[in-house]
């Protein structure tokens, strides 16, 4: 079976963070379903219907370091926001809580941000280059699908985002 992966990546479409998805997940769930063996598909749907931060997987290494980086960025964000409202951040932070200087910088770079969809837009960009980093060496394999995966529903998120209509938002909101 593993020798359908590089059939099923090759057939793939590259992905840009600027650029639309070219499908959705459910679309690429289907792609893998019967080529990529079951165990592997049921993680790849797991990971891929869930949060990163509550991710309980042991493998594979890409993914842990994935959960670890988004813990980070998420605790460096609650510190951020509990020092402005002068509170204890220690009650929302997950564990492990591993603090580097890169991601602290790119938490208050958001939370600092006037604008809120300028604030994710920064996020998930850092996100998506945490992503390519990941996919480094990683071509052939299931930790390529896995990362394509993420990197798709970063995407498709995004389509959501600009196809949503703001003045209407804004106003159940005022």
């Amino acid at each position: 079976m593993p020798a359908y992966y590089t059939y099923l990546i090759s057939s793939l479409p590259g992905l840009n963070f600027s650029g639309k998805a070219p499908f959705g997940l459910q679309d690429f769930l289907v792609r893998c379903e019967h080529l990529i063996p079951k165990q592997e598909f049921d993680i790849l749907r797991q990971v891929l219907n869930q949060e990163a931060a509550t991710l309980e997987l042991a493998h594979p290494e890409s993914l842990q370091q994935w959960r670890s980086f988004e813990v980070a960025l998420r605790n460096e964000l609650a510190r951020a926001r509990s020092s402005r409202r002068k509170i204890d951040p220690a009650r929302y932070l997950r564990q492990p809580d591993q603090a580097e200087a890169q991601i602290s910088h790119l938490a208050l770079l958001a939370y600092r941000s006037s604008s809120i969809l300028e604030a994710e837009k920064i996020l998930d960009q850092a996100r998506w280059n945490f992503l390519e980093e990941l996919s480094l060496g990683h071509y052939f394999d299931f930790d390529y699908l896995l990362l394509y995966g993420l990197k798709l529903k970063l995407l498709e998120r995004w389509d959501k985002i600009q196809k949503a209509d703001k003045e209407s938002l804004l106003n159940a909101v005022v």
